[in-house]
């Protein structure tokens, strides 16, 4: 049932659910925790390593086995406490990332040693991510959900503006090293955040438990036979094989154009991340039910010209082409969380949510390592392969289903 504009919740209300504002804390942390690691880390192996591939092959590599193991972390989720397991991921990230800094503080890091910890540390990542996203709609009340899908995703983009600044600055001032120690510790807070959250009732918990491996596959099925989700993971893996090459090409452009440094790639994430938080926020208050499809193209369609305007040779075309870049984020994000939310039964959300969110996400990382080489040959090509990836992502938006 959907809330007239008259009786719609503000935000206001959201804060006093009990258990939210710990719920999204304990998630900003995090996120600002994968910022560190996601930016920091890239940039650190460009300059140690001077390797746009060996770049793009570790943030594929952060992402993609996590992604494969996504069936079995949704059987977990449903089976567990999602707090715990949330904090078990962030511990496993901070002890990866203490590994590494202290490698790199000693001189010691090598490819050799970076790509197999970073691969080690993403089996667990699905438990904090797909964690997080079934625990919103079972904390929020469901007239609240655009309101919180619309504080998920501007917390995801906040992390955007703080997340790079702290690491382009960090780099800058400390090092790489010194950027993933402190990266380390954002994590450990944040496992100790997510256990202030009150334990949720879980829809199912009183069904018989099946084998691990039996209910992951249950898990698979159920997400491959919803027409709704089986639509959104083609919509968002095609779409994220374009966005996901940013996150290779936006250092590289800046480092090599325009002879920028690491605080300048992360002033530039940042304005990605504020307009990410306006477009959401409003968004969020207009409400996304009933038209989930619609601004899932929109925001898709945006997505290519931000991309081409950052291809230009010129400060202000890249800043207008990341902002716009970032609008497109916001309703993207809500009409994707809201629509799963409402299209998948609550007993299944651990399980549904971790698979369908795997298969969402699928493209970023391939995305990224698709971007090493290509920007290898000319940021340009590689944007035109993004923008064209994006525009492909719009078009496929007829795939998904007008209603449940």
């Amino acid at each position: 049932m959907s809330v007239s504009g008259a009786a719609r919740p503000g935000y206001g209300n959201l804060l006093r659910v009990p258990g939210f504002p710990a719920l999204i804390s304990a998630a900003m942390l995090a996120r600002v925790a994968n910022r560190l690691w996601e930016i920091g880390l890239v940039l650190y192996v460009l300059q140690r390593f001077r390797s746009p591939a060996l770049a793009g092959l570790t943030v594929f590599l952060s992402i993609a086995p996590g992604l494969a193991l996504s069936p079995v972390t949704g059987a977990l989720l449903d089976r567990y406490d999602r707090r715990l397991l949330f904090a078990v991921d962030n511990l496993v990230a901070a002890g990866a990332l203490l590994w590494i800094g202290l490698l790199g503080a000693r001189g010691a890091l090598t490819a050799a040693w970076l790509l197999p910890i970073v691969a080690a540390a993403s089996l667990t990542f699905p438990l904090s991510v797909s964690g997080t996203r079934s625990l919103f709609p079972m904390v929020i009340p469901r007239p609240m959900w655009d309101l919180g899908n619309a504080v998920d995703s501007g917390s995801e983009a906040l992390s955007a503006v703080i997340g790079p600044s702290l690491a382009g600055g960090l780099v800058a001032l400390l090092g790489g090293p010194g950027t993933l120690l402190i990266s380390a510790g954002v994590y450990i807070v944040a496992a100790g955040a997510i256990l202030t959250v009150p334990v949720p009732a879980r829809a199912g918990a009183g069904e018989p438990r099946v084998p691990l491996l039996q209910a992951a596959f249950a898990g698979l099925r159920y997400v491959v036979r919803n027409r709704s989700l089986r639509a959104l993971a083609i919509v968002m893996s095609v779409g994220n094989l374009g966005f996901g090459q940013l996150y290779v090409i936006l250092p590289v452009l800046v480092l090599q154009r325009f002879n920028g440094g690491a605080a300048v790639v992360g002033a530039l994430w940042a304005i990605q991340g504020v307009a990410t938080v306006a477009s959401g926020v409003v968004m969020g208050r207009i409400g996304s039910e009933g038209r989930e499809r619609r601004l899932m193209m929109l925001g898709f369609a945006l997505m290519p010209l931000g991309l081409a305007a950052i291809a230009l040779p010129w400060w202000a075309a890249v800043v207008s082409g990341v902002v716009l870049t970032g609008l497109a984020i916001g309703p993207i994000d809500i009409a994707l969380f809201s629509l799963r939310q409402r299209r998948t039964d609550p007993a299944w959300f651990g399980r549904a949510f971790a698979v369908s969110m795997a298969l969402n996400f699928a493209g970023m990382p391939i995305g990224s390592g698709m971007a090493g080489p290509l920007v290898s040959a000319s940021v340009s090509l590689a944007l035109g392969v993004a923008a064209g990836l994006c525009c492909a992502g719009a078009a496929l938006c007829v795939l998904i289903p007008r209603s449940a």
